[in-house]
């Protein structure tokens, strides 16, 4: 499915070439983005990938939306300028009418926000270890805090501790804030979902988004410069580091050329 089309950058440009959001983009001679189920932007650490999901979100109004402020140049609101020029169209439903609304599901998930629930989850288990520590401050002794622990407020004490620790591993706390989020029928932009994900788990998830695109209706826009997930989605790649934003194969990346050289690099020594 196809919801989001296409989306053009604004090519305006302005007297100061420093101003965020227009920095990013300058010296660029980039066409109008034309997506597919799953569409990924290839780019190196500071290439603008993350700064144009945030202006897609901003200019769909999608949830999870960061609104950026740009330099403190006078009273312009520039993000918002950038965003107003940017222009985009639908695609079409099953029917091959134009969609005109976006499913209420569609949403923009930053690495951000795995990093937020991940810190929630840490912090909740630094809270229940402690609780005995501080039964225990409060001059009970060892004996008093073990028989509370046997009470029914102090077994649902417990029961928080051990739904915690079950939850405390990053990688299966950012695997299931997927599982929570990605629902069927939705346009999805994910801003680096590697985060906090072993190479297996990445696979794993780009497998899953390849399922939901093909099987239930899904479409993801997705910034990465993984090569576990470029080389396991079935995504169009545009490499944000050409100066024309090229569709690039995954295996030509230079993020994952990097990883080729290394490993043939120390092939032998996987050989003993």
């Amino acid at each position: 499915m196809i919801y989001l089309s296409s989306f053009k950058l604004s090519k305006e440009r302005i007297n100061n070439p420093n101003i965020y959001p227009y920095n990013v983009f300058h010296g660029k001679d980039v066409e109008p983005f034309v997506f597919s189920p799953v569409t990924v932007l290839y780019g190196n650490n500071g290439s603008g990938k993350s700064t144009i999901l945030n202006i897609i979100a901003n200019k769909l109004m999608l949830k999870g939306k960061e609104y950026a402020t740009s330099n403190s140049f006078g009273s312009v609101d520039y993000c918002g300028r950038f965003s107003s020029e940017c222009r985009f169209s639908f695609g079409d439903d099953e029917s091959g009418n134009t969609i005109r609304k976006l499913p209420e599901n569609s949403r923009f998930i930053k690495s951000e926000d795995i990093l937020y629930e991940i810190k929630k989850i840490q912090q909740r288990q630094i809270l229940a270890d402690g609780m005995e520590y501080d039964y225990m401050k409060n001059g009970h002794s060892h004996k008093e805090a073990a028989d509370y622990f046997r009470t029914k407020e102090g077994m649902q004490q417990i029961e928080y501790i051990e739904f915690a620790q079950e939850k405390y591993s990053n990688g299966e706390t950012a695997m299931q804030f997927f599982e929570d989020y990605l629902l069927p029928d939705a346009l999805y932009l994910l801003d680096e979902p590697e985060v906090s994900l072993s190479p297996a788990n990445q696979v794993l998830l780009a497998k899953e988004i390849n399922k939901l695109a093909r099987l239930l209706s899904c479409q993801f826009i997705i910034a990465t410069h993984s090569p576990f997930m470029l080389g396991t989605l079935d995504s169009k790649i545009y490499n944000i580091d050409t100066e024309d934003y090229s569709i690039c194969e995954w295996y030509d990346l230079e993020n994952v050329r990097y990883f080729y050289d290394f490993f043939k690099k120390h092939e032998s020594e996987f050989e003993r």
